[in-house]
């Protein structure tokens, strides 16, 4: 009985964004209202609720199992270029969608949906890395040259939806993953990593 609820509460709460989805097509999310939502997908206006506490939350989760659910996919340190390429096919196919999302939530908001994803597959990235070159970097190390990339990441996905880059996201993935290995085994050449001994 509860997996049929939860099924049932999953479909509505997809039929509810996907109703949210067109209207932000069209006009900002602040002139959007949980009566237009309800009506576009012929629910009653309280039922809204026993879903989302406001229509930010319902942009937030949308976002949670649309885009982000992409990058949870490709957490193996293998693909990851496979996980944010895919997230640039999800951004450029409901552009519209995330371009509102971009100009009515704060950009900080909204760089929270990415981050903490983007965080786990950069931080298993530089790990391997490290162990290909048979280095040795602490926890410290790892976290702030994770952090870097994560930061480098997220301005790069916005520049790129906003327009202001204009490369096909395969060359930008590329420059980023060659950034990345150069800069662990730069650091390694440097003494900045130490080598194990062997």
């Amino acid at each position: 009985m509860k997996k049929r609820t939860y099924e049932a509460s999953e479909s509505a709460k997809r039929e509810i964004c996907a109703a949210l989805k067109v209207l932000m097509a069209q006009k900002p999310l602040n002139k959007i209202t949980v009566a237009e939502i309800m009506q576009s997908c012929g629910m009653a206006r309280q039922h809204f609720y026993y879903h989302f506490e406001d229509i930010y939350d319902a942009v937030r989760w949308m976002f949670d199992q649309e885009a982000v659910a992409l990058l949870r996919k490709h957490e193996g340190v293998m693909l990851w270029q496979d996980g944010l390429l895919q997230l640039f096919q999800y951004l450029q196919e409901n552009r519209a969608v995330c371009l509102c999302a971009l100009h009515s939530m704060s950009r900080e908001h909204l760089k929270r949906f990415f981050q903490t994803d983007i965080h786990a597959i950069i931080q298993n990235t530089i790990q391997r890395i490290v162990m290909e070159l048979d280095c040795q970097a602490s926890d410290r190390e790892v976290d702030l040259l994770t952090r870097f990339y994560v930061g480098a990441l997220v301005s790069m996905i916005e520049e790129w939806l906003l327009g202001e880059i204009q490369e096909p996201p395969e060359e930008l993935l590329r420059f980023a993953d060659q950034l990345l290995k150069d800069h662990v085994r730069g650091a390694a050449l440097r003494g900045g990593l130490d080598r194990r001994d062997v």
